[in-house]
């Protein structure tokens, strides 16, 4: 049902809207292809993938809440807090005629960061990860406690945005019959913003388990459009991802995402 209410309001939101093309609209389609801008801003992603599970029967919608909420501290730097809740709705896993939907565990990310591009023109962040046990059922989490650190690191050249994202997340408390967790995220991304505010993306969102030796590779491609409602104004994106590897029992082949991000520019 949460699927289908947040599906509803992705189209409604597109139909509804007319695109953004003042220039300060290109100012913030700018904002959103860093994640340490200091700009408010809330996205609503679905992802789904399929062919889950040791007979490949599974699936999985994940949609993550990711409020982006800067600070800041004093005329040099800026702290960016990115929360990720996720909201998951999975069925036949880990076997067919078994599934569970509910929260799963939040990743809480803060980034110190120059209020300033360097004299080389880069944009960078440092600062902890935390991973807060929330999960409502046992299955969608790993009912542990984690911290780690983290970086952001990019640069804007025009239109042109390159970077990298990652972290890496230890347990240090939790429930001492599940797995211990120590795993590796990196996200390179490159996105192209057009005159219509139109971004294309392509990213890796690659972790490695150290405890279990196994890598996850997804490649993404998103196509995202700056548009207004109203006085409001958001993006909305879509995309394909391709599993170039998977862990044993991880999704297979091809998955999709669906994005809705709501910004409240000061």
């Amino acid at each position: 049902m949460q699927t289908k209410r947040t599906l509803l309001f992705f189209i409604t939101a597109v139909l509804l809207s007319v695109p953004a093309f003042g220039q300060n609209d290109a100012e913030l389609a700018k904002k959103l292809a860093n994640p340490v801008a200091s700009l408010i801003s809330v996205p609503f992603q679905a992802n789904y993938d399929s062919n889950i599970g040791p007979d490949e029967e599974g699936s999985v919608w994940r949609i993550n809440i990711q409020p982006v909420v800067p600070f800041k501290l004093n005329d040099n730097w800026n702290l960016i807090s990115r929360t990720i809740l996720p909201i998951i709705d999975q069925q036949d896993i880990p076997v067919a005629g078994s599934g569970e939907s509910g929260i799963g565990d939040i990743v809480q990310s803060f980034f110190f960061s120059p209020a300033s591009p360097t004299s080389g023109g880069l944009i960078w962040g440092v600062g902890p990860v935390l991973l807060l046990p929330t999960a409502s059922e046992a299955a969608l989490g790993g009912e542990k406690t984690g911290i780690g650190p983290t970086f952001v690191v990019l640069k804007q050249q025009g239109a042109l945005t390159l970077g990298a994202l990652g972290n890496h997340i230890f347990s240090i408390g939790g429930e001492g019959d599940r797995a211990d967790i120590n795993v590796t995220f990196l996200q390179p991304f490159a996105s192209y913003i057009t005159k219509t505010r139109t971004t294309f993306s392509l990213s890796t969102e690659t972790t490695y388990d150290w405890e279990n030796e196994a890598w996850a590779v997804p490649i993404m491609f998103n196509v995202a459009q700056l548009l207004k409602a109203g006085p409001q104004i958001f993006q909305v994106a879509a995309g394909a991802r391709y599993w170039a590897e998977s862990p044993d029992g991880g999704p297979q082949n091809w998955g999709a995402r669906l994005q809705l991000v709501l910004l409240f520019p000061k």
